[in-house]
């Protein structure tokens, strides 16, 4: 596994040579916090209905929009298998019927990056920039991140990794951030410890709805999401907030938590697609650093 370890905002040295991963679906903690950027610039409102139906912006952050999920389509995986190239937006949300919602708004939660894509067309239509550009002028360059989005498989890993970057980032089709982990670790940390977002919209985002009890072979003992962040209570006690992303091949957990006045903020990636365990390698170097502070 690759590590990068941030203690009360200062990097320390990752374990290994820290190269540019995919963020997978940490890059929906970037988008939602882009989005809550134009709140806070009141160019549109948390409970403000958004264009592609009848749901608010908080509801698709929070994927309560009664929105179903591409990774339902069998032909989806199938053809992500067989190497094609992506289907483009509109012909991916008429194989889903996405427009026939599966709950009413609000009344439920459900997993869904057909929601965020829908965030990424917000902030494209609000901003008047292509998506890369919204990002980096929201996010990406007050918080001192360098992340691109992917758009090509070279892209997702560099020379190392080239060999096997046969995966078509536009597959993803909120766009898929790619970075170092050192990267990862201090946006976070800057975004929750920071003053990009004021501090009603900070607490908006940190909200959590409960999800459910412990998963078995995962740290979460009260597993819950807030806006565009994985929010869990882990079986030691402590609350991470952060998010788990995975794709072909590999996972990324990013989080950071907060203790006794003390702040850690930690990205992992692992090749394979055991998320349990990325997880908790995060979780083990989290709590380590906020044991050594309190130490010291």
């Amino acid at each position: 596994m690759r590590i990068s370890l941030v203690s009360n905002g200062q990097l320390l040295t990752p374990e290994r040579p820290d190269g540019a991963v995919p963020w997978w679906s940490f890059t929906k903690t970037v988008l939602c916090a882009a989005a809550l950027s134009l709140v806070r610039d009141e160019l549109i409102g948390l409970d403000d209905r958004v264009p592609e139906g009848p749901f608010t912006l908080r509801q698709l952050l929070g994927h309560r929009a009664g929105l179903a999920d591409y990774g339902e389509l069998a032909d989806y995986h199938a053809a992500v298998g067989r190497g094609e190239a992506p289907w483009s937006a509109d012909d991916m949300l008429r194989r889903l019927d996405a427009s026939s919602l599966r709950y009413p708004p609000g009344s439920q939660w459900r997993y869904s990056n057909v929601g965020y894509l829908f965030v990424a067309r917000l902030l494209e239509r609000l901003t008047g920039l292509p998506l890369q550009r919204a990002l980096e002028r929201c996010v990406l360059a007050p918080l001192g991140s360098r992340a691109r989005l992917a758009t090509t498989p070279e892209d997702l890993w560099g020379e190392d990794r080239a060999s096997v970057a046969a995966y078509a980032p536009g597959w993803v089709y909120h766009g898929l951030l790619t970075g170092t982990l050192s990267d990862a670790a201090l946006l976070l940390d800057r975004l929750l410890g920071g003053s990009l977002l004021p501090h009603t919209l900070l607490e908006e985002m940190q909200r959590a709805l409960v999800l459910g009890g412990p998963i078995p072979g995962r740290p979460w003992a009260a597993p819950g999401y807030g806006l565009g962040l994985m929010i869990g209570v882990t079986k030691g006690g402590l609350t991470l907030r952060g998010h788990t992303g995975s794709g072909p091949g590999s996972v990324v957990a990013v989080y950071r938590c907060v203790r006794g006045g003390q702040s850690a903020s930690c990205a992992v990636f692992s090749e394979g697609e055991d998320q349990g365990a990325v997880e908790a390698e995060a979780l083990a170097h989290l709590a380590r650093a906020l044991e050594r502070k309190e130490v010291d």
